[in-house]
């Protein structure tokens, strides 16, 4: 599973449509269809605005392991 399944997963896990997403980021539906269906990849501020929309970690999104080593 890559991060945009995960996108997806929590999109329909929350009951929201393509269309009520893309209100909520300011973008448009047909916008937001594209980056599920992987044909633009959307901008690190997207990205952002999406986890804080739905309280999900950009570490969960991405797949990155909670064992990492982190700079101290």
């Amino acid at each position: 599973m890559d991060y945009i399944d995960r996108m997806v997963a929590v999109r329909i896990d929350e009951d929201d449509t393509q269309e009520t997403l893309g209100k909520s980021l300011d973008i448009s539906r047909a916008q937001w269809a594209k980056y599920e269906t992987r044909t633009h990849e959307m901008s690190i501020q997207t990205f952002i605005k999406f986890c804080q929309h739905y309280g999900v970690s950009a570490d969960y999104i991405l797949g990155l392991g909670r064992n990492m080593k982190w700079p101290r």
